[in-house]
């Protein structure tokens, strides 16, 4: 009698089939198009507007070789399922530790930190067999303090989790749920007992806080034991809990998160010593108690285990609003880290990691198993992606490189490529940037840089355009998206493009030639009620950095004027057939970008658009205007 399975895999041929049609297909227009630049394009065009043409054409290049990368995402779909009844008993399960890391009181506040922990020590896993490990980055006085409070509040959550079967196992998720209310006169007793003594936590801690516990710190290493592993209450055993905030001595790097993680390491090695490792954010609550038991399906599975390195489960949020308008959803797969060079620790160690020959497996169950706190502004949002994408820009162009290291490694090319389209992302502020500005620049003197309409290969240019946008709302679609998801995805891709990416690999290779240090800067979580309230009403708020904002609104009123002064030379010159595709390629860009034109013009709230960036952006586009005569002249 064959063993029971644990996992199964399914590969989705329909997809598969699908896409790969599409990336054959739209490649060959894409041979089209280069060698419409190249062999036709060139010979006819004037010396003086070279320098443009090379630029427009190392858009096309960067766009379609980035586009060729992507494609690998989708190659080979498959979905995984697991069957956690087919485990071994609970004495013969392996032990977990749980790292979680913060590092600012401020922007992470203790509550938020303390209710990832609990929902944490909740789990649906034998608790004997759980520790779970805090890293204070901040060495905050106040965060030590909540963690104390913390246990002894557990002391009570804990069992009443288990003796109800609790799925919502963090307390402030779970105190807010409406469907959690119904149950039996003794579940409804404990419920409203344990509630008070929730509120009577909340209360201390938001008086510490007050008092200037945010402030308060600690010196010199801290590893503090807050309970017994596997503490028996009377009711239930309760997992370990430790506390660790290392030293951090100014005049060495510390490695950020990742040099937290590694001490860590270190510590649980002398402490618990378990040979697996679940890794959440601060802000990361289990949503799932069955997680870790899901986990193991793989891990105790023979057939994969001995090459399998790690589990990923997608990072899904709990605050995402209907309408999404800064694609904070984060749809796609990104691989939640322990190796130095880059700020995104956890891309770098598990591309090494395969580079080593390790597999890992990504699980995407119906339940989301952890959820987290996205940004909910769009100065969080922006400030986050041009942290990311410094990372990757790092990788890229070190000797990591995946199109190098990885092939040099011996891992497959679609896996190399998948690798490589992250790494790469941020190389889309150069075709962001000569687009919104090149094509306006040439319309406004009257250079047509697109095939006449009349011409075959206007059908080229008007085939990729409508390629790209068609296959990626089949795949937001296919994936559960919405119309209304694709466009915000759109917009906020140009967003990220024009900034995020732009001052990330700025950042990269100032740091790659010895001009700029490594920074991290944590992700804002504390709430904003007036902004959160924005968010949710789908309203942009452009409360952000003038270096985050000028650019946008310098980049959207060039493209305002070009767009006005183009549909004159079509109705007026009669030359439609020349300008048609940069007129069309400036009304995409304003209608992609209409809250910006909305934040300027028509709003007059707080998070509209200050007068006296929409003036010193009026300035910028002019001046751009004026020069960009001069060069073409």
């Amino acid at each position: 009698m064959g063993t029971l399975p644990l996992q199964k895999c399914t590969e989705h041929k329909f997809s598969a089939t699908v896409n790969r049609t599409h990336t054959f297909i739209h490649s060959i227009a894409i041979l089209f198009m280069l060698y419409y630049r190249l062999i036709i394009n060139l010979t006819t065009i004037h010396l003086s507007f070279l320098p443009y043409w090379f630029l427009i054409f190392t858009s096309e290049l960067i766009l379609s070789f980035i586009w060729l990368l992507d494609s690998a995402n989708t190659w080979t779909p498959v979905s995984r399922s697991v069957f956690p009844e087919n485990l071994p008993p609970d004495d013969e399960l392996p032990a977990i530790d749980v790292f979680i890391c913060t590092a600012d009181p401020k922007k992470e506040p203790p509550l938020g930190v303390v209710n990832t922990v609990l929902s944490a020590m909740a789990i649906d896993y034998p608790p004997e067999k759980v520790t779970v490990y805090l890293s204070d980055d901040g060495s905050s006085v106040l965060t030590l303090c909540a963690i104390r409070e913390a246990w002894k509040f557990g002391e009570l959550w804990i069992p009443f989790c288990k003796e109800f079967g609790v799925k919502r196992i963090c307390p402030d998720v779970f105190f807010q749920a409406v469907d959690e209310i119904n149950g039996s006169k003794e579940y409804l007793q404990e419920r409203e007992k344990i509630q008070k003594e929730y509120e009577v936590f909340k209360e201390r801690l938001k008086k510490a806080q007050e008092n200037g516990g945010t402030e308060e710190r600690h010196f010199g290493p801290n590893i503090e034991i807050i309970g017994q592993r596997g503490k028996n209450n009377g009711k239930a055993k309760i997992p370990s809990l430790v506390y660790v905030s290392r030293e951090k001595n100014p005049s060495h790097p510390h490695h950020f998160k990742a040099g937290a993680l590694n001490v860590l390491l270190r510590v649980s090695g002398i402490i618990s010593n378990s040979p697996y490792i679940l890794m959440l954010d601060c802000d990361m609550h289990s949503n799932d108690p069955s997680s870790a038991r899901q986990a193991m399906c793989f891990h105790l599975d023979p057939k994969i285990s001995p090459s399998l390195a790690f589990v990923q489960f997608p990072q899904r949020f709990h605050n995402i609003s209907k309408k999404d308008i800064y694609d904070s959803a984060l749809r796609a797969i990104f691989v939640i880290g322990f190796m130095y060079r880059s700020v995104v620790e956890d891309y770098f160690t598990s591309f090494i990691l395969h580079c080593k020959g390790w597999k890992s497996v990504f699980y995407n169950p119906t339940r989301p198993a952890f959820l987290g706190s996205a940004t909910t502004n769009l100065n969080d949002t922006l400030v986050q992606g041009t942290r990311w994408s410094s990372g990757l820009t790092e990788v890229l162009f070190s000797r990591f490189c995946p199109l190098i290291y990885g092939l040099k490694s011996r891992i497959p090319l679609v896996e190399c490529m998948c690798y490589a389209y992250l790494a790469t992302q941020a190389l889309y502020c150069f075709p962001a940037w000569f687009l919104a500005i090149i094509p306006q620049l040439c319309l406004l003197n009257g250079i047509p840089i697109y095939p006449k309409v009349s011409s075959p290969w206007f059908i080229v240019y008007s085939f990729l355009f409508l390629s790209t946008l068609s296959k990626y709302l089949w795949d937001v679609v296919h994936s559960g998206g919405t119309m209304r998801t694709w466009w915000n995805e759109w917009r906020v891709w140009m967003i990220k493009s024009i900034t995020a990416y732009f001052y990330g690999t700025l950042d990269a290779i100032l740091k790659l030639i010895g001009f700029r240090k490594a920074s991290f800067l944590p992700t804002n979580k504390v709430v904003d009620d007036e902004r959160l309230k924005r968010y949710q009403m789908g309203i942009y708020d452009f409360q952000a950095s003038k270096m985050l904002i000028v650019p946008l609104v310098t980049l959207v009123i060039l493209n305002m004027i070009s767009f006005i002064w183009g549909i004159g030379k079509v109705i007026f010159e009669g030359r439609f057939s020349d300008f048609f595709g940069q007129v069309f390629l400036s009304f995409f860009i304003l209608m992609v970008n209409y809250p910006i034109i909305e934040g300027m013009i028509l709003r007059k709230d707080k998070g509209s658009i200050p007068l006296s960036v929409t003036i010193l952006s009026s300035l910028l586009s002019f001046s751009l205007l004026f020069l960009g005569s001069i060069f073409l002249m």
